[in-house]
């Protein structure tokens, strides 16, 4: 390919609104141009990678037994009724109506379209366990998309769909799906952490997200240094602190703590530590599932909205992420002011759980292993000492909801725990039945008897990967690819595309081609430093400088240097073809 009839509209100025590497480098280097908020469309150079992408992970699916499908784009609403995520997806769901006034969805992800396909022809449990995937268009209308397609709001991802007659089954393609995934950010150079994480909106028993290392990052990661722990902030847990001695306690003595009402000033007050108080918090969770509606007492039929009161040691956070988690609710937030004071009857800053029969109670596993501690009273500066869990209170429900941070213990090997920030590039769930029940999914099994499949979802967002590679290979200068993933192999590079130059780099770029190397050959009437500047900005991994100098050499010459690379070497002309073909096929042959 010419550079002359190539569409390579290169930038020599940063654009403004470009915070991080990737975002700066697909723009300058005309990888992409943006046509709105979180709306961008790929130029030639940036598709060519892209398209390299999807071709990996075609073959690592393919490799699993997965098979490829295309579902549209926009689906029925309906489907997103049955499965009921059409009002818990909230404001990010692009919701749309046809010229009949029919609902519809421009999908963020298709659980609800590939469970609605696989359902139309299920009948019999020989033909599980099914694996389908597509590479498709995605839409979240996100609130505040950034970093380029880092955080966009139309989106590629690659999305596959397991149906299984037992979690067995489910268990080995989900496996299968982990080491296709490890394999495919190899492929792509990228280092990857894989982290447990929560399943979100997505629901399921159990996910793994892989993150890359990332400042700018949504996600925090918490990482064992010793033993390898790694998790989502949103999932990680910690080992338990050592438990209070069981000592005599004095009875429970409410005491008069005058307008003190935040953890900072009871412990100026009281001269203690905030280890030694127990936090109580409310909150307002939506959806939440009948059968902890049972378990934590709520009033039967309560599923729109629900308060709970939850209780922590002091010096800890609330992850409300987990907390949705463990009430299986579609929503958590902490309660408005109105509803604190309201359902404890007390003004802000003197909840407690002793005395509360409002609301049921939640307890983080801190609170409860709490002897002699301090709490709000239920009462206008009033507080209580000598708490005692068991014997002053008692929760409904006692589960780990605390937000697990840097320097807490491992919770497998105890050791103290590193923070990182991270993105999100692949995330794989095992779904149980949450859609194929909701959707009424069934086959019969082998004694003729109706059942609901298992399911599992394994999602990568690839405009998200593209960008990450730039992050992780780039300098100063531009973008390093990795030869995988490079839109072109090898630039030519004639000092002067006329005479001699011209017939050794034309002969060159043909030999090349016919060894299957892709190849641009900048034919362009421009000084060689600009020539040079743009083949380090877009990022190909061997640049070939043909001049008169070299050729004027007995033998004849070529000036070779890997992008990335301090020297350039210089090859014979006529081994030049074959050695770069040689170090092409080395490092593009799949593993």
């Amino acid at each position: 390919m010419k550079l002359s009839e190539f569409y390579l509209p290169t930038l020599r100025e940063v654009p403004g609104d470009a915070l991080i590497a990737s975002h700066r480098l697909m723009l300058r280097a005309g990888m992409m141009r943006k046509l709105a908020n979180g709306l961008f469309a790929y130029l030639p150079l940036g598709l060519r990678s892209f398209r390299k992408l999807e071709q990996i992970i075609r073959q690592e699916m393919d490799a699993t037994g997965s098979l490829e499908v295309k579902p549209t784009v926009v689906v029925p609403g309906e489907l997103w009724k049955e499965s009921g995520r059409w009002e818990a997806m909230g404001a990010a769901l692009l919701r749309v109506k046809n010229r009949l006034g029919a609902d519809f969805v421009v999908s963020p992800t298709a659980e609800e379209a590939l469970t609605a396909i696989v359902r139309e022809d299920l009948e019999s449990y020989k033909q599980l366990p099914l694996s389908l995937y597509q590479i498709n268009t995605k839409y979240r209308d996100e609130i505040r998309p950034r970093y380029g397609v880092m955080r966009g709001r139309e989106f590629v991802m690659k999305d596959a769909y397991s149906f299984h007659a037992d979690d067995a089954s489910l268990d080995k393609t989900y496996a299968d799906m982990e080491r296709a995934y490890r394999r495919i950010f190899e492929r792509c150079a990228l280092t990857v952490i894989p982290v447990k994480a929560d399943s979100g909106a997505m629901g399921g028993s159990g996910s793994e997200e892989f993150m890359v290392e990332s400042s700018i990052g949504d996600n925090t990661l918490l990482l064992c240094p010793s033993c390898g722990y790694a998790a989502n902030v949103e999932k990680a847990a910690c080992r338990s602190d050592a438990p209070t001695p069981a000592l005599s306690i004095p009875l429970l003595e409410k005491i008069d703590t005058p307008n003190v009402k935040t953890i900072k000033k009871l412990c100026d007050f009281l001269k203690i530590d905030a280890k030694r108080f127990i936090k109580t918090l409310f909150f307002r969770a939506l959806n939440v599932e009948a059968d902890l509606q049972a378990e934590t007492g709520v009033q039967s039929g309560c599923t729109k909205e629900t308060f709970f009161a939850v209780c922590i040691r002091g010096d800890l956070e609330v992850n409300e992420v987990k907390l949705a988690a463990v009430l299986k609710a579609g929503e958590v937030a902490l309660a408005a002011d109105s509803d604190v004071e309201r359902l404890s009857g007390a003004p802000i800053g003197f909840a407690g759980p002793v005395g509360l029969s409002s609301v049921p109670i939640i307890a983080d596993e801190t609170a409860t292993a709490m002897q002699g501690a301090v709490t709000g009273a239920l009462e206008r500066d009033m507080h209580y000492k000598n708490v005692c869990a068991g014997r002053d209170w008692t929760a409904q429900l006692v589960c780990d909801v605390r937000t697990v941070k840097a320097g807490d213990g491992c919770p497998s090997c105890g050791a103290a725990l590193d923070e990182k920030k991270g993105n999100e590039l692949g995330h794989i769930f095992k779904l149980g039945r949450k859609y194929t029940s909701a959707m009424q999914v069934s086959y019969l099994d082998e004694a003729g008897k109706s059942q609901t499949p298992t399911m599992g979802c394994y999602g990568i967002g690839l405009d998200r990967t593209l960008a990450s590679v730039i992050e992780e290979h780039h300098d100063e200068a531009g973008i390093i690819w990795p030869i995988a993933l490079a839109p072109f192999h090898v630039v030519i590079v004639p000092v002067k595309y006329d005479g001699a130059v011209k017939t050794a780099a034309d002969t060159l770029a043909s030999d090349l081609q016919k060894r299957n190397v892709e190849v641009l050959l900048d034919d362009r009437p421009e000084r060689a430093g600009v020539k040079f500047n743009d083949a380090d900005l877009i990022g190909i991994p061997y640049r070939v400088v043909v001049g008169d100098k070299n050729l004027a050499q007995t033998p004849p010459k070529f000036e070779i240097k890997r992008r990335g690379a301090d020297q350039a070497e210089l090859v014979e002309c006529g081994a030049a073809a074959e050695y770069l073909a040689g170090k092409i096929r080395v490092t593009t042959q799949a593993p």
